[in-house]
């Protein structure tokens, strides 16, 4: 704009002819060093006739550009928004977006903003053209979705739980080592392992949060509410009938004294370490039930295999050390199970041999099971049309187990000294692995239990009822 359309404003007063150039207020010349009017033959070039709106001289009449004092001011004044002028807006959801034409460098930059979804449409849909024509930033974008994948986990963020073993085994592969520890001891070193992981970052909030015991006895379901706390002094106690049988230490003794040192059974050891504690269980007694399980880790491996068959004695009922083992570690994997609901924490199962090997356990316990039951009047009566001499086949029924660690097992029906044989099938189960568990656990009745049934309903009513009378406090 020229000077006669422009607003300045002065840093001295009004008229002050000491500053060239200045200007006191809208429409006055700017004047030269001499006070002549320097901008009068500009203003006049830009209207007809050469003048301006004066004399017709080419000089403005001293106050002809300054507003009267009934004009308005000539600064303008805002213009109207357009949501404010009653029109309508114009629609522009239909509109495509605008493709960006980005360089390689700035598509590149954009690699990691896009693998974490960070990016606008637009740059996403750059990026994404440009990986269909650049192998080398397709390769990195794999890269860095990958990365993200690991540092956004919808799922647990514990670890494979067979990880451990496959990672052991390795390294013995390279490295046999001194003292090897018995196969059959390894899923009881597994599953301590992983519940001693869980435990190490509990409060003291979680060694008190309520846990509910669970298991089925005399085809009854039944509860005993303790905390988790309580939950690893049943887990030591019990595991101090292998302590007793290998000769180490008796955690009980120390708890409880003479009197009730000689408690028998799982149930009647834990309510004796509950019932004289000094002070309910709290987060000390970790210690000891972490101690001992390395005890007895560390024995079982120093007689190299050879005290699998020593008897260890359930009160009740006696196992074999390598079945014990076994069945200590079904126990510990169970009750971390229950730990971990009670503090709302994920838990995996067991690694898929180990499971293998504790569900062998529970099938081949099934018979002596089924012949107790039947001795009192629990379960139907054997029919003697297939009874014979021990060793020989029997009615039987084949349990198939799916999933990982699984596998069949043919199961005697009418005696634990017959065998199980494919000839004289006459009902068939199939269950998944983990509701096999829960079964044998007492975590799920037999009448809810989730199984495949072909064959006699009676038979197959017997062994699942059989199943879940394996399960104790």
């Amino acid at each position: 704009m020229s000077g006669a359309g422009r607003f300045e404003a002065s840093d001295g007063p009004e008229g002050d002819e000491g500053h060239g150039g200045g200007v006191g207020r809208e429409g006055s010349p700017r004047r030269g060093p001499e006070g002549h009017g320097a901008s009068g033959a500009r203003r006049g070039e830009g209207h007809p006739g050469g003048g301006s709106a004066g004399d017709g001289t080419g000089h403005t009449p001293p106050g002809a550009d300054t507003p009267g004092p009934d004009m308005p001011p000539r600064i303008p004044t805002p213009r109207a928004s357009v949501e404010d002028d009653g029109l309508a807006l114009p629609d522009l959801a239909g509109l495509a977006p605008v493709p960006l034409d980005l360089p390689h460098d700035v598509l590149k930059s954009l690699l990691g903003a896009w693998a974490l979804a960070a990016c606008s449409a637009a740059e996403t849909e750059a990026v994404e053209d440009h990986l269909g024509s650049c192998g080398g930033c397709a390769d990195e974008a794999r890269r860095l979705r990958e990365a993200v994948g690991l540092l956004h986990q919808h799922e647990s963020l514990d670890l494979d739980p067979g990880l451990r073993a496959r990672v052991l085994e390795s390294c013995l592969e390279r490295r046999p080592p001194r003292i090897p520890v018995p196969g059959w001891a390894a899923p009881y070193d597994a599953e301590t392992a992983r519940l001693d992981a869980l435990l190490q970052d509990f409060g003291d909030a979680e060694w008190h949060a309520p846990v509910r015991l669970r298991w089925f006895a005399a085809d009854t379901a039944r509860n005993r509410r303790t905390t988790v706390a309580g939950v690893i002094a049943h887990l030591l106690s019990v595991d101090g009938l292998i302590a007793v049988a290998l000769g180490l230490e008796d955690p009980l003794a120390e708890v409880t004294g003479k009197a009730e040192q000689h408690a028998a059974g799982p149930a009647g050891r834990t309510e004796a370490y509950w019932r004289t504690s000094r002070f309910p269980p709290t987060r000390s007694v970790r210690g000891p039930w972490r101690e001992q399980s390395h005890s007895l880790v560390r024995t079982t491996s120093f007689t190299g295999g050879h005290a699998g068959g020593l008897a260890v004695s359930y009160g009740d009922f006696d196992l074999p050390l390598h079945d014990a083992m076994l069945d200590r570690a079904f126990e510990c994997w169970v009750h971390a199970e229950d730990i971990a609901e009670a503090v709302d924490y994920p838990y995996q199962p067991p690694a898929p041999r180990h499971m293998n090997r504790m569900i062998d356990l529970a099938a081949r316990m099934l018979p002596s099971v089924l012949a107790d039951r039947r001795r009192r009047g629990l379960a139907a009566p054997g029919r003697g049309r297939h009874l014979g001499l021990a060793g020989e086949p029997g009615r039987s029924l084949r349990l198939e187990i799916e999933g990982s660690g699984g596998g069949e097992w043919l199961i005697p029906l009418d005696s634990p000294a017959a065998r199980g044989s494919a000839d004289f099938e006459v009902a068939h189960v199939a269950l998944d692995g983990s509701e096999f568990c829960q079964l044998a656990a007492g975590h799920v009745s037999p009448s809810e239990a989730a199984a495949g049934q072909a064959g006699d309903r009676e038979a197959i009513r017997d062994v699942l009822f059989a199943v879940a009378s394996l399960s104790r406090m």
